[in-house]
């Protein structure tokens, strides 16, 4: 993909603070122009899959779908669309997850004026982009695994599965798991029982650690 003459970026959090800073710091460059806002990840799905996106700036912690969900959907209907992800939280597994997601950078929310618009601009040449400490965790990762003989596993629950989590982790009860859904309490209390099988779990106690872990709530 050949890089635009200006990027036109969608910008997404559930702040209007940090929204309006990531617009001033973006429309602030020459080749750079924000098109689109959204304040959930559902929300920058749907502006994101437009084809008058080429950049998602993502916030990893979103209502309704958080930014590696809506990542993890973006990349997959429109691979051509560059994402980065942004965090408040310099955590080695969101910088894990946020790779598995697809995205082309992951930048600090603390380092934003220093980082962002080089990871803008890395993105739309293709370029990979993370901050130092997460190339140091990368290597890190990458040695130990080497050394243990590991693999990385792919995706072990379906994009329902990590909304039921999500929800569950926020402590939303069955039946209003149901209600926002739009499913019967039955396919929940379905859902939950395969979840917990599929990762070896016992309750909502170890489902709210896997969630923290991958992203899915803050701690």
């Amino acid at each position: 993909m050949s890089v635009p003459l200006k990027t036109r970026v969608l910008v997404a959090d559930d702040h209007p603070i940090v929204l309006k800073g990531l617009r001033t710091v973006l429309d602030a460059q020459p080749d750079m122009a924000v098109v689109a806002e959204a304040t959930d990840g559902e929300a920058a799905v749907t502006r994101g899959l437009s084809a008058d996106v080429d950049l998602a700036i993502l916030d990893i912690s979103m209502p309704r779908k958080t930014g590696l969900q809506a990542a993890r959907e973006l990349t997959h209907r429109r691979p051509e669309l560059r994402v980065l992800i942004l965090s408040m939280h310099d955590n080695e597994q969101y910088l894990f997850e946020a790779i598995k997601a697809g995205a082309s950078g992951f930048v600090l929310k603390s380092a934003v004026d220093r980082d962002l618009v080089e990871a803008c601009r890395a993105a739309m040449r293709g370029e990979p982009f993370l901050y130092p400490g997460g190339v140091r965790a990368l290597m890190r990762e990458y040695i130990e695994r080497a050394r243990a003989g590991e693999t990385v596993s792919g995706e072990t629950l379906t994009p329902r599965e990590e909304e039921i989590v999500k929800l569950v982790a926020e402590a939303h009860t069955n039946e209003a798991i149901a209600e926002m859904l739009h499913i019967s309490k039955k396919t929940v209390e379905r859902h939950r029982a395969n979840i917990l099988e599929k990762l070896g779990m016992r309750d909502r106690v170890e489902l709210t650690r896997y969630a923290i872990r991958r992203g899915l709530v803050e701690p």
